[in-house]
């Protein structure tokens, strides 16, 4: 049986993910990150370390005891919560996650961290993979997903957007802009793809288009751009009309519901 080793964070596509692996037959060890990642994972995974966000000597002892090669990273983290959880002894860096950081860290940028995190596991004979090898199923084929297309006057934002939202994503920014009538209304940054969506919604007073991209020569291991039902929610509170995302790099988590709840409130969704 083949052996994998998962860590863990927010949002739902681990749990997608460790299912998807228990039905290929796939054992899956999980390194799940404390106060990130749901208690829900435990019922799909062979066996489950809670693990703080910067322990990443303990991450790396913990699948080195149970004989993981090969590891993935699925869900996110929450950047402001981890910034302010540093302020507090229970989630300050372990001697290896100190050590990457001031001696081997090229810069601070999301790709950067990670590349150096991939690097440490590395060093102890655990390869960081890509998730999207088990998943594909999830991600969003080309073409309209709703019912619902989106207008001319949208899909002109989304042709005035998107090189936009390509630069922004490639200057480790953010991967999120929306737009209305040709005018940048939010850019993603810190606070995530919700929040920023919110802010967008409420300066363009509806009718807004949401850009959601991956950077270019982005890294699949890494930088995974995701939609699931939380987001669909958000785009109705916010008044948006259309969602553009980036096809076979896109993950829509809950795709039968997502759609579904998509149309109910008609939002366009469509992958380019």
């Amino acid at each position: 049986m083949e052996r994998l080793g998962l860590i863990a964070g927010n949002g739902r596509f681990p749990i997608l993910f460790a299912q998807s692996a228990k039905e290929k037959g796939i054992s899956v060890i999980t390194v799940a990150i404390e106060g990130e990642a749901s208690p829900e994972i435990e019922q799909y995974v062979e066996k489950l370390y809670w693990v703080g966000v910067a322990k990443m000597g303990k991450m790396i002892r913990t699948f080195k005891n149970e004989h993981i090669e090969k590891a993935v990273m699925a869900g996110g983290l929450t950047k402001s919560h981890i910034h302010s959880r540093f302020k507090h002894l229970k989630f300050m860096p372990d001697m290896r996650t100190i050590n990457m950081w001031y001696k081997k860290l090229r810069s601070k940028h999301d790709h950067s961290i990670l590349e150096a995190v991939a690097n440490e596991f590395a060093l102890d004979g655990i390869e960081l993979i890509s998730s999207l090898d088990y998943v594909k199923d999830l991600l969003a084929e080309k073409g309209c997903l709703t019912k619902r297309r989106p207008t001319e006057n949208e899909a002109a934002d989304i042709e005035f957007g998107w090189k936009i939202a390509k630069e922004v994503a490639g200057m480790e920014i953010g991967q999120c802009i929306v737009v209305k009538d040709k005018i940048v209304l939010a850019v993603e940054a810190i606070e995530g793809t919700n929040e920023t969506i919110k802010r967008g919604g409420k300066l363009g007073r509806g009718n807004v288009v949401v850009i959601k991209l991956s950077k270019k020569g982005h890294d699949p291991r890494f930088d995974v751009p995701t939609i699931g039902t939380e987001t669909i929610e958000y785009l109705k509170e916010a008044g948006v009309s259309t969602i553009a995302i980036e096809a076979e790099k896109t993950l829509v988590l809950d795709k039968e519901d997502v759609i579904k709840q998509a149309d109910k409130h008609k939002i366009a969704i469509i992958a380019l």
